[in-house]
């Protein structure tokens, strides 16, 4: 059996249009590829990680679109699969200021939710070094929340690593569902990924008391976003906290799929822990002061660069 990627990510891709101001007749409308998934693999695609994508589009123009745009990421679609009955999602984003920002969704019924346990079979062979999945995937429907718990059985077994971030879509779910689900996945998880405000998800009590359960249910890493204070890791080297980049934010969409991206990329190069978290946290900077949800994201020659301004380590 041949190897397998770097990665597999496996969601939902849609098409997002975007307004740069308040949305009005004759506003100019610019089209984009969307979905958190998708923003990590190509996040880790331009680092130089073998990358692949699997999900459900549309056969339809904005199926293709979302294909044939990863494609020239260099993210692999081969496992990605179009359905002739139900349309590609859609995003509509209305940017008032860098802070205020309006989504409106259409993917109710989309060829997304139709994802299937026999789908994420199909991506994890031959079986990748990572998995990587999001609490946004198994809100989208039934089907779809037991294609997310299939790869994770699958991906554990083989020995595979499982990254999951939390990343809960409000309007998809309700908090109780989403406790159920993400609770029922931690046995397979290697990496654990959340903000501040999704950690209650997954484990009870306070920060430390929460880290430790979920620790403790196996997980060998669990990472906590805190925006513009930065973030902890935990690890098996102990807790460790980096602060964040000072820059001009002018697009906040996006950047906790940057923050997972560079944390799976140092993960996979070999990095310690606060090596690998200072590039999470770099590539979270990059994807604020952008614009896109991963257009302004950093190819491999540029790290060294964003790694210098990286500053702050605290071990504790």
């Amino acid at each position: 059996m041949s190897a397998g990627p770097d990665v597999v990510t496996l969601g939902e891709s849609m098409v997002a249009f975007r307004w740069a101001g308040p949305f009005g007749l004759g506003a100019p409308v610019v089209t984009r590829l969307a979905g958190a998934e998708s923003n990590v693999a190509i996040g880790l695609a331009r680092l130089g990680h073998e990358v692949a994508w699997a999900g459900v589009v549309g056969q339809d123009p904005f199926g293709d679109l979302v294909l044939r745009e990863l494609r020239a990421e260099g993210v692999d679609v081969r496992s990605a699969r179009q359905d002739p009955d139900a349309p590609t999602g859609m995003m509509f984003v209305e940017t008032r200021t860098a802070d205020v920002v309006r989504v409106e969704y259409r993917r109710a019924g989309s060829a997304g939710s139709t994802l299937r346990p026999g789908d994420a079979e199909a991506a994890l062979d031959p079986a990748p070094s990572m998995l990587h999945l999001t609490g946004i995937t198994p809100a989208l429907s039934d089907s779809a929340a037991a294609a997310v718990t299939r790869a994770a059985e699958v991906a554990s077994a083989a020995g595979t690593a499982v990254s999951l971030d939390v990343n809960r879509r409000s309007r998809l779910s309700t908090s109780d569902r989403a406790r159920e689900v993400l609770r029922s996945l931690l046995s397979h998880v290697d990496v654990l990924i959340a903000s501040e405000d999704e950690l209650e998800l997954v484990a009870d009590g306070p920060e430390d008391a929460a880290v430790s359960a979920i620790r403790a249910a196996g997980v060998g890493r669990v990472a906590l976003k805190r925006g513009a204070a930065g973030s902890t890791l935990w690890g098996a080297e102990g807790r460790w906290d980096i602060a964040a980049l000072p820059v001009t934010a002018v697009d906040v969409i996006g950047a906790g799929d940057a923050f997972c991206a560079g944390l799976l990329s140092g993960l996979l190069d070999g990095l310690d822990d606060p090596a690998a978290l200072e590039r999470a946290n770099a590539l979270g900077a990059v994807a604020v002061s952008t614009h896109g949800d991963w257009e302004g994201l950093p190819h491999r020659d540029d790290l060294d660069r964003l790694a210098g301004a990286a500053a702050g380590s605290a071990h504790r």
